[in-house]
C-alpha cells in the first residue's frame, strides 16, 4: 500500500489535492488574519514600557518564526530531493525560497524598526540580529544560484547541497540569545511570560501568517509544476519540429 508521501508524489495528484485545499486554507489564513489584526490593533492594551510600539511584536514575532520555518522546510525538501528522488520536493523547495526571503526581509525590518525606540538604534551587530541577517543572505543565495544555472537539474543538486549546509544557521539563531550576551530578549516561546491579553493576538497572528504562507507555498508550488509541463510541451513540440524538418530534407 501506497504512503501518502508516495501518492503526493504523482504532480498530476497533488494538483488535485491542493486545488481542493488551497480555498480553504486561504480563507482560513485571511479570517485569522483579520481576527489577529483587530486583536493586535484594537483590542490589546499597550505595554507598560514600550507602549504602543509594542504592536510592531504582532507582525515582527510571526515573521521571524516563518524565518527559520521555511528555511527548515527548504533544508527538508532539498534532503527529500538527495536522497528520495522525490519528485515534488524540489519544486517545494524552489517554491519556498522567494516566500523564506520575504519573511525573513519582514523580520530584520519590523525589528529594526522596534529597536529604535527600545535600543535607541535600528541596527547593531548583536548575535541575533546578525544570524538572521545571514539567513537572509543564503535565502538570497538559493535564490542566486538556481537563476544563474541553466540546467535546471544540476541547479536543484547543486541548491539542494547548499541548503543542507545553510541549515547550521537555525540552531545558532535559536540559541544566540543564550550562548551570547545580546541586546535582543530571549526567546517567550508564548509561554505566561507574556500576559494573555497579549498572547492571545499574538498567537491568532501567527497561526494567521503560517496559514497564509502554506496558502502560498501551494500555490507557488502549483505555478511551478504547471511552468515545468509548458517548458516539456514547448520541448517536445521543437524536438518534433525538428524531426519533421529533417525527414523532409532527407527526402
Amino acid at each position: 500500500m501506497q504512503t501518502l508521501t508516495q501518492r503526493l508524489a504523482n504532480p498530476t495528484r497533488f494538483m488535485e489535492l491542493s486545488a481542493r485545499l488551497l480555498p480553504w486554507i486561504s480563507a482560513a489564513a485571511a479570517i485569522l488574519l483579520a481576527v489577529g489584526l483587530y486583536l493586535a490593533f484594537f483590542a490589546s492594551p499597550a505595554d507598560y514600557q514600550q507602549g504602543e510600539t509594542v504592536r510592531i511584536m504582532y507582525i515582527h514575532v510571526p515573521c521571524a518564526w516563518l524565518s527559520m520555518m521555511v528555511y527548515g522546510l527548504i533544508a527538508l525538501s532539498s534532503f527529500g530531493l538527495l536522497v528520495f528522488r522525490h519528485p515534488l520536493a524540489d519544486v517545494s523547495a524552489k517554491a519556498a525560497a522567494p516566500l523564506g526571503a520575504a519573511f525573513t526581509f519582514l523580520a530584520l525590518l519590523t525589528g529594526s524598526l522596534w529597536g529604535k525606540p527600545m535600543w535607541g538604534t535600528y541596527w547593531v551587530w548583536d548575535a541575533r540580529l546578525t544570524s538572521v541577517l545571514i539567513l537572509f543572505f543564503l535565502y538570497l543565495g538559493l535564490i542566486a544560484l538556481r537563476s544563474a544555472l541553466e540546467d535546471e537539474g544540476a541547479a536543484a543538486k547543486l541548491t539542494a547541497i547548499l541548503a543542507l549546509v545553510g541549515v547550521t544557521i537555525l540552531p545558532i539563531i535559536k540559541f544566540s540569545v543564550d550562548w551570547w550576551n545580546t541586546l535582543h530578549q530571549p526567546s517567550t516561546d508564548f509561554t505566561s511570560t507574556v500576559d494573555p491579553s497579549m498572547r492571545l493576538p499574538l498567537l491568532v497572528m501567527a497561526i494567521a501568517f503560517t496559514l497564509l504562507f502554506f496558502a502560498m507555498h501551494l500555490k507557488a508550488m502549483r505555478n511551478e509544476i504547471l511552468r515545468r509541463r509548458v517548458k516539456a510541451l514547448r520541448t517536445q513540440a521543437v524536438a518534433g519540429r525538428d524531426r519533421l524538418a529533417t525527414q523532409g530534407a532527407a527526402e
